[in-house]
């Protein structure tokens, strides 16, 4: 044999040791300011005057993922991660480059995708199965499996269009999983479902990685990217930040978040202590919720805040069980005597998880005088579940037997936990378990 043929297969040897191979890919879209630009340009009349600007969705991304490994990819809204997956499962083509695939991929993307909502669920099965290329025959092996795993019970005989989304990401799922594909894919899908499906879910992920399949998932869980994930890429702005241990990754992208990474951040910034903070703001470096709401006299007005983890650094993504600090800067715009400064942290859906202040601490900040400032600074660990969160302050006192609010910022920022362990409900009572 000629080295030339040598070289050839040995090059095909080193290639199928990867699922998927993304090399060099751009995807890039025009924007059109008027609809008429758009026409011009559709039919060739714009000459050549440009009418359009480029937006890269994805800027010359190349990365592998190797046979019988789980990545997780992250990043913020925007970052380019659904678009990367739909051009490695072909339902987008890229502008630039391409994706080699090494195996049949099963893809779980956003809700609804591959789905015809006038079938029932049952024809749905067939539709998907077909599409990934299983026959009639190989899908009825597989019916008993999808069915148990869906639970949906007759309504699998239903138009999908009937089905509320728990019921739809079930069904979904379940076709994707179990119909013995080489390499899954999934996209922020498992968001919809409850608890217990999710935890079924990963078992069957555990279950796919003992059997050296591949999986390729998005999802703002940082938890399930730490502990499911042998690998984690971060994205921003349609080009890869880097690639490592979730861990790492993470670590990174809480820097991403309060925008402590990337062009035009110093060094000296991207570990920025708040006290030094050449912004002069704390929350400058925070996503405020638009939605917050906000009221009281503002006779002492809450200035700032920040958010910080243990090593003293901004950020909206804590770790469970490590300490974390509050920090609270109130300004008083008359003399007042005992103010109280507090903290609530609530669940997305509104309910008060937990929360302190100053007078149940048992701190008497005094009595500020006019234009006098104070910060205060609530020191604690992270004892609650992986989640997302929001969080609130508020300055108020004690009027005699009146109580007067000076102002209050309800869900002013989310937080996210992550943790590779979650016990029942919001707070982990941290049992120490022996066995006599």
């Amino acid at each position: 044999m000629s080295d030339n043929n040598n070289s050839k297969t040995k090059e095909i040897e080193k290639n199928e040791e990867y699922a998927i191979r993304v090399k060099d890919v751009s995807k890039v879209y025009r924007l059109y300011s008027r609809n008429r630009d758009r026409v011009l340009d559709a039919f060739g009349l714009s000459g050549k005057k440009k009418l359009y600007r480029e937006h890269y969705a994805l800027n010359h991304l190349s990365f592998d993922v190797h046979k019988g490994e789980a990545v997780g990819i992250i990043g913020v809204n925007g970052a380019g991660k659904s678009t990367i997956l739909k051009i490695i499962t072909g339902v987008l083509n890229p502008t630039e480059g391409n994706v080699e695939i090494n195996g049949r991929i099963s893809a779980l993307l956003e809700l609804g995708a591959g789905f015809n909502m006038e079938y029932t669920g049952m024809q749905n099965i067939y539709l998907n199965g077909m599409m990934i290329g299983f026959s009639r025959e190989e899908i009825d092996a597989k019916m008993d499996e999808i069915l148990a795993f869906a639970d949906i019970g007759d309504f699998v005989n239903q138009p999908v269009k009937t089905y509320s989304s728990g019921m739809f990401v079930r069904l979904a799922f379940a076709i994707a999983i179990n119909i013995d594909p080489e390499i899954l894919i999934v996209d922020e899908a498992l968001a919809v479902g409850d608890v217990f499906f999710q935890n079924k879910c990963f078992h069957k992920f555990d279950e796919f990685k003992k059997r050296g399949k591949t999986i390729l998932i998005v999802s703002h869980d940082l938890s399930s990217i730490r502990k499911y994930c042998d690998r984690a890429i971060l994205l921003d702005k349609g080009q890869k930040v880097d690639e490592s241990t979730p861990a790492k990754i993470i670590d990174l992208y809480k820097r991403v978040l309060v925008g402590q990474f990337g062009e035009g951040v110093e060094d000296s910034q991207k570990i920025s202590d708040p006290s030094i903070d050449p912004a002069g703001k704390w929350m400058s470096n925070y996503v405020i919720n638009p939605k917050f709401d906000e009221y009281g006299d503002k006779e002492v007005e809450i200035v700032d805040f920040a958010v910080l983890d243990n090593t003293g650094k901004y950020t909206t993504t804590l770790e469970k069980k490590e300490p974390f600090s509050l920090k609270v800067k109130i300004k008083a715009h008359r003399k007042v005597t005992e103010p109280i400064v507090a903290f609530t942290i609530r669940s997305l859906r509104g309910t008060d998880v937990c929360g302190t202040n100053t007078m149940y601490e048992d701190i008497d900040l005094g009595t500020m005088q006019e234009g006098e400032e104070k910060t205060i600074v609530f020191k604690q660990n992270m004892d609650l579940q992986g989640a997302q969160y929001l969080l609130s302050f508020g300055c108020t006192r004690f009027e005699g037997d009146d109580f007067k609010v000076f102002h209050r910022l309800y869900d002013i920022v989310s937080l996210t936990v992550i943790s590779e362990k979650n016990t029942v409900g919001f707070y982990d009572m941290n049992s120490e378990i022996t066995v006599e």
